[in-house]
């Protein structure tokens, strides 16, 4: 297998000095000529993407504009905690940087919370935000039309299999399931045929957080009604949806998975370490028939990660997620991502933009969407031969984006998540029914949206 360019990325030697909270203590604005950038920094000491990537970044935007520096704030924490300790910052003159990453997820929290600074004014003259793609920029709208982020890509999600598994287990190769029964089906066929590993895995549970809610639950709901309508916020009223069906069928299809032990035992479901153990120990050591996961799990495996796994893109194949009954359009996505914002409070806004710009470049942009395994935002790096043939998987993923769907990411989201989990955890431990695990759902939504409930 051709070195590719990720590896070379990826492998570059890097020494960042760790940050913390306290480290912008002295206040963003101490020095004019100084932007200070905070990230999420992974917490796996081996994957070092992210420090990489801007690493080069910060050469590159410090050669280019002599005299001014930048200074790095990683945040090494768990995605609550990293949302927490990065709002904590935000709140004052004293701690916030000028350059902040922000996940869509909570972007209209801080957004509500006056957090962060509309971006339009400078979007006005860049002439690459006309580049991105529609439904990337309106992830990183607020409620009040303005943008307060420029995303750095996006990602999508299917099914992942390991061939080895399903050939012992009298499946196809080239397996694409049509519906959720499809799916069930060949979860009971590894089960009955390769007894010794788990036939499927879907997140659950308030331990995983947000990855329960988008990667399991709304990749099952925005599959059961039609794909031009949205089964979890209704636009037209501005009013969240309870009550309905395909939300009961959702949970239908998680009970099914727990109590026909077609998934890992429940202690391992609701581990809070279940997705490294899925990407770092079962995909890889053939412990794992097949995987409801994401686009960015290759850069795990890739040259110079710590769990380098070359063989990845020929044991495993890849398959949309089918809709319910396999009615049009016949599979789903869901897509998040990330975007740069700049803070409220920020000392140095004009030069943090400056900064997006070098980061988004077409060829900067191009290397990040293959370093961490995501998916283009920018249509020119999208249509570049170069970024389809980097990595095997990609263009699977990419070709999902048409079928994917957005989170209703509005400032109530984060509560309605965390009802969603609670009642997967119901039906995955076995202490609800689906019946009664809905009904909590319903009167935890109304709580959480103030009551902004219509039924469908």
């Amino acid at each position: 297998m051709p070195v590719r360019p990720t590896a070379r990325l990826i492998t570059t030697a890097l020494v960042l000095t760790a940050g913390t909270l306290t480290a912008c203590g002295g206040g963003s604005g101490s020095d004019p000529d100084t932007i200070k950038v905070s990230f999420k920094q992974s917490t796996d000491n081996s994957i070092k993407v992210m420090d990489t990537y801007l690493a080069d970044i910060k050469k590159q935007f410090e050669k280019a504009n002599p005299g001014k520096k930048v200074e790095f704030v990683p945040i090494k924490a768990p995605d609550s905690e990293y949302y927490t300790k990065l709002q904590q910052m935000l709140r004052s003159p004293k701690t916030a940087p000028d350059l902040v990453y922000e996940d869509t997820f909570l972007i209209n929290s801080d957004i509500t919370s006056g957090y962060l600074k509309p971006l339009d004014p400078y979007l006005a003259k860049w002439k690459d935000w006309g580049r991105f793609i529609d439904t990337a920029k309106e992830a990183a709208k607020g409620e009040d039309g303005k943008t307060y982020g420029v995303p750095d890509g996006t990602d999508t999600r299917g099914l992942w299999f390991s061939k080895d598994i399903f050939e012992k287990a009298g499946l196809p190769a080239d397996w694409q399931p049509k519906t959720w029964d499809d799916v069930l089906d060949a979860a009971r066929a590894v089960k009955e045929k390769v007894p010794d590993v788990i036939p499927l895995n879907v997140y659950t549970g308030k331990p995983v957080g947000e990855a329960a809610t988008m990667q399991t639950f709304e990749m099952l709901l925005y599959g059961t009604n039609d794909a031009r309508t949205d089964p979890l916020y209704d636009k037209s009223s501005k009013k969240w949806i309870a009550g309905s069906q395909g939300f009961k069928d959702s949970l239908s299809f998680v009970e099914t998975v727990y109590k026909e032990k077609l998934g890992p035992d429940v202690s391992d479901a609701l581990d809070p370490n279940v997705m490294t153990r899925v990407r770092g120990e079962w995909l890889p050591q053939g412990k794992l028939a097949i995987a409801l996961d994401g686009s960015w799990l290759p850069q795990d495996w890739l040259p110079g990660s710590g769990h380098e796994w070359p063989e990845w893109s020929d044991e495993l194949g890849l398959a949309a997620m089918p809709t319910q009954k396999g009615q049009a359009p016949g599979k789903v996505s869901m897509s998040g991502g990330w975007t740069w914002s700049i803070p409220a409070k920020a000392a140095n806004p004009d030069l943090a933009f400056e900064f997006i710009k070098t980061m988004q470049t077409k060829a900067n942009a191009q290397k990040w969407y293959v370093a961490n395994s995501g998916i283009a935002v920018r249509e020119d790096v999208a249509a570049d031969p170069a970024y389809i043939e980097a990595q095997p998987g990609i263009k699977f993923f990419t070709d999902l984006v048409a079928s994917t769907h957005y989170r209703p990411a509005y400032p109530a989201y984060p509560k309605v998540s965390t009802a969603v989990q609670e009642a997967m955890e119901g039906v995955t431990t076995g202490d609800m029914s689906v019946a009664e695990a809905a009904k909590g759902y319903d009167e935890e939504l109304k709580s959480a949206t103030d009551d902004q409930v219509i039924q469908k």
